[in-house]
């Protein structure tokens, strides 16, 4: 029965993927409000408020479910893009970002507990980063697709092309009312605050992780910051027609990435993929960025081959360090903190981007992930220890 679940969580990654308007979502959101200032402060109000929302969202999974954590998730998505959609000044924009916080914050946690849960109920969780790879490939093969089409629409009606991108919202409506809610495996606290605390200790007293969360965090407050702004770089470089080139390469490798990532973990370990990805990664970054050429933006594409398996690798080391029964609390404790460090620095680079260029903004950011790298050293090093 379970497993019904699984297929429809695939088609419903797939239509979050298949959204035409993020390809250009930062060259839209400047545009509209007038600077990449006020432009990567909507991408921040985003992280914001879901920062606002993540930890009461995922109490509200571990207490009331995962499938009406997800639809209310959905209802908050379609108006976010509807706001976006009519748009066409900063405040409809700041209206729409407050609703795409809350929608996140209700998916996160909640979606990998949801496919964990399910996975659990067939006694099939020992395969979480298999079935995860694959659920998480079609996301990232429909990101592909819609970049390509999302970039040429652009070049005609930027317009035409916001509005599209509400209908793939709508439909995931109709799958998230068809998904099966596992039962939950430990009656949960009926004390929201002592459930909390508890999963806040948990933080505390694990090491491996305390560092997994630093490291996440860094990785997404910057990083992840970063790659927003990569088409307005790659606007730089090349015409806005061909813009959307990059994205599909990127994501067409990430899905092809996720869909092989329970292989590659099982063949190289989870903590050797992540060591070697973020030093890859951020190598690509920093040369690309610092010497801006017409061949950076298809440079930048090649670490979305190791993005995937990275991905699965670090919520696959997570997931077996939460407790059942607060799955989706931990998940969001560490969320809020990556939500939290986007919002702030989204300010920061967009001030930077106005002032020195997209290029050197996002090199500098790039030089302020680089202490990932040595958390990730630590928990591979502890590795080692332990089976020394």
């Amino acid at each position: 029965m379970y497993r019904k679940n699984i297929k429809l969580i695939s088609i419903f990654n797939f239509l979050i993927g298949f959204n035409l308007f993020w390809p250009i979502a930062i060259i839209y959101f400047s545009k509209v409000s007038g600077s990449f200032l006020l432009g990567g402060s909507i991408l921040g109000i985003v992280m914001l408020a879901s920062t606002i929302f993540e930890l009461p969202t995922g109490v509200l999974s571990d207490f009331v479910g995962r499938k009406y954590t997800i639809v209310f998730g959905t209802w908050a998505r379609v108006l976010a893009f509807l706001f976006y959609a009519v748009g066409m000044s900063y405040w409809f924009l700041v209206v729409g970002a407050v609703f795409e916080g809350l929608s996140r914050a209700f998916y996160s946690g909640n979606n990998d507990a949801l496919l964990y849960d399910s996975l659990a109920e067939s006694n099939m969780e020992d395969n979480f980063a298999e079935y995860q790879g694959k659920v998480s490939s079609t996301e990232q093969l429909a990101m592909s697709i819609s970049a390509i089409l999302g970039g040429l629409m652009a070049s005609f009606s930027i317009t035409f092309l916001v509005w599209s991108s509400v209908v793939p919202q709508v439909l995931m409506l109709f799958i998230c009312y068809k998904l099966i809610d596992p039962k939950r495996h430990k009656k949960v606290d009926s004390n929201i605050f002592r459930h909390v605390k508890e999963a806040s200790i948990l933080f505390v007293s694990n090491k491996k992780l305390r560092l997994l969360s630093a490291a996440s965090i860094l990785n997404f407050s910057l990083g992840e910051l970063k790659w927003g702004f990569t088409s307005a770089f790659n606007a730089t470089v090349w015409p806005i027609w061909a813009i959307g080139i990059p994205a599909a390469l990127s994501s067409l490798g990430a899905s092809l990435s996720f869909f092989y990532s329970g292989k590659l973990i099982k063949r190289f370990k989870e903590i050797n993929i992540l060591l070697f990805d973020n030093i890859y990664g951020k190598a690509i970054s920093l040369i690309s960025l610092g010497i801006p050429t017409a061949l950076s933006p298809v440079l930048m594409t090649t670490p979305s081959v190791l993005y995937g398996v990275e991905s699965i690798a670090e919520r696959n080391l997570m997931q077996r360090e939460f407790t059942s029964h607060q799955r989706a609390t931990m998940s969001s404790l560490n969320s809020l903190g990556g939500s939290l460090g986007y919002a702030v620095m989204s300010l920061l680079l967009g001030g930077m981007a106005d002032a020195m260029g997209p290029a050197k903004a996002m090199f500098i950011f790039t030089a302020l992930s680089l202490p990932a790298i040595y958390l990730y050293w630590l928990i591979f090093k502890g590795d080692r220890l332990q089976t020394n």
